[in-house]
């Protein structure tokens, strides 16, 4: 069990958190340059602007970078997972032998609670 403490839900990313309840992933674009963006945050680390709005994601993207944790019992395999819309997250692939993955697998969203017991946005192959 981590000793790191679950994150807070502030009411900037409530939303957040209340769509990983139901099983989606909002990230946040801003309505200046139209650049998508994750984590979310109130202000776009593009332009600066501190006008952004939530957006749904497919769910969807490609692994972008893994690594398979052999001593970790569970979600053994830390990647980096690039959305369809573009921002890339650090997450866990769950479901999915290490053997069959690959940088550029296409996966889709799952939400599970991770170590710390909160709810994560974590990915499976598709």
């Amino acid at each position: 069990m981590s000793q790191t403490p679950a994150p807070s839900a502030n009411p900037e990313i409530q939303p957040y958190f209340e769509a990983l309840r139901d099983g989606k992933l909002l990230i946040k674009a801003c309505t200046q340059c139209r650049q998508p963006h994750f984590y979310p945050r109130a202000g776009c680390p593009f332009c600066f602007s501190d006008t952004t709005e939530w957006l749904e994601s497919r769910g969807t993207g490609t692994i972008y970078a893994y690594s398979v944790l052999q001593a970790a019992k569970d979600l053994p395999v830390l990647a980096y997972v690039t959305l369809d819309e573009g921002p890339t997250l650090m997450t866990s692939i769950v479901d999915s032998p290490p053997s069959a993955l690959s940088n550029g697998a296409a996966v889709r969203l799952v939400v599970r609670p991770g170590a710390d017991g909160a709810l994560a946005p974590m990915f499976t192959l598709i």
